[in-house]
């Protein structure tokens, strides 16, 4: 009797002192935000036993700084706290000159990997930059280099009263006439939580890629979807449901599919990468009046040469990322694009899709595609802030129709 009142007492004495230590160490791991103004003054004011990690931004410099506290002990003084804190680590946004350098070992090897295959056969002998472009001439050879192209019947081998049928006679950028603000939604894993929904709504087209929803996200992603790009092999695994999923059923559909390296389209046709040919048929009969344009692989490859030329290193003989497809599309169409988590912002995550629970780093640098790259030429055309970049994830980019460019072009 004696002995279970003593171990009675003994519980209650543990999780007396027990349950406050646990409080402690949760308030010792809270996260504060405060501008770098701010910082010192806060600090001061705070118990040595509420955080152990802060977090400020100096707008001035553009620059986010994590400062720690070193230590955390009962005998720590509030200006001993003040005086670690202003040990700072940079946290800078995307580099456009971000290289191989900056990948693990696992990616290098991948990126080695695709760049010796050459599955499709790239011919182009890539020579290091004798001066780099200014953000005109790029914007300019884009411009110039890489037209809006779509197929249309009559176009190689698309012959016959079925592709007369089924693909838009009118041209893509008469059916989006007059744009004026247009927004990229990328599907990167930084957009959960991101409540960007309202903004990104608030311009006149937003575009989205494959199988990225809007219903359940809307808060961060927002609801309206004017042009959806697609890959071939999404169109042609019927594990994504595309012939019966009413995701596909909103907005102008825009497919592309990977060819040999500047083949002409009879090849392209005779030996797509995924055979898509007859699921868009079938589709089309579905949904008569939804337009779905096939992309003409010429655009995707003029493209890459242009990323390859302008980067410092030799990059994947892939094709781009729906992603930069996308951005370079929509820069025909619109007066301003603004893209959205291409460039990663404070949300930074390996999580590749805001819809998924896959981790996966090579989403955020590349491994298939030069996506690496692609985020270097996107930072140099960049004509917003960083602090955009940081903040919300935005690089805000001009239309092609407001760049004027000479005659002149660079020889390739």
């Amino acid at each position: 009797m004696v002995k279970n009142i003593y171990y009675k007492v003994l519980l209650i004495v543990s999780m007396l002192f027990f349950f406050p230590c646990l409080f402690k160490y949760s308030r010792i791991h809270e996260t504060k935000t405060y501008p770098a103004s701010q910082i010192k003054s806060r600090l001061i004011h705070m118990s040595k036993k509420q955080v152990q990690k802060i977090t400020f931004i100096d707008l001035n410099k553009k620059l986010v700084e994590n400062v720690t506290l070193i230590s955390v002990k009962k005998k720590v003084t509030r200006n001993k706290i003040v005086q670690n804190a202003m040990t700072v680590r940079s946290w800078p946004v995307w580099k456009e000159n971000t290289s191989t350098d900056d990948l693990g070992a696992l990616l290098k090897d991948i990126k080695n990997n695709y760049q010796a295959l050459n599955k499709y056969n790239v011919t182009l002998i890539w020579k290091n930059l004798s001066a780099k472009l200014s953000q005109q001439e790029l914007l300019c050879e884009l411009k110039t280099r890489v037209p809006l192209v779509m197929i249309k019947a009559g176009d190689g081998p698309v012959k016959g009263q079925d592709w007369q049928k089924y693909l838009p006679t009118k041209d893509l950028n008469k059916t989006f006439e007059n744009l004026k603000r247009c927004a990229v939604v990328s599907s990167a894993g930084s957009l959960k939580n991101a409540k960007l929904g309202a903004e990104i709504d608030d311009h006149d087209a937003v575009m989205r890629f494959n199988a990225a929803p809007t219903d359940g996200y809307s808060i961060d992603v927002g609801e309206n979807t004017s042009i959806r790009i697609i890959n071939s092999q999404l169109v042609y695994d019927e594990q994504h449901h595309f012939l019966t999923d009413p995701l596909y059923q909103t907005g102008v559909l825009i497919l592309w599919d990977p060819a040999p390296y500047k083949q002409d389209l009879q090849h392209w046709y005779n030996n797509p990468d995924y055979s898509f040919f007859e699921r868009y048929m079938e589709y089309r009969k579905k949904h008569p009046d939804q337009l779905f344009y096939i992309m003409n692989p010429v655009m995707q490859w003029n493209l890459w040469d242009i990323i390859q030329e302008n980067s410092l290193e030799k990059i994947q003989r892939n094709p781009p990322s729906s992603g930069m497809i996308g951005i370079t599309l929509m820069m025909s169409l619109c007066d301003e694009v603004n893209v959205y988590e291409f460039l990663p912002s404070k949300r930074k995550s390996d999580i590749c899709h805001y819809y998924q629970k896959f981790y996966d780093r090579a989403c955020t640098m590349g491994a298939y595609h030069p996506l690496m790259y692609e985020k270097n030429l996107v930072k140099r055309m960049n004509q917003g802030t960083d602090h955009d970049i940081f903040h919300h994830g935005r690089v805000t980019l001009p239309g092609f129709r407001n760049i004027h460019c000479s005659a002149k072009a660079r020889q390739t």
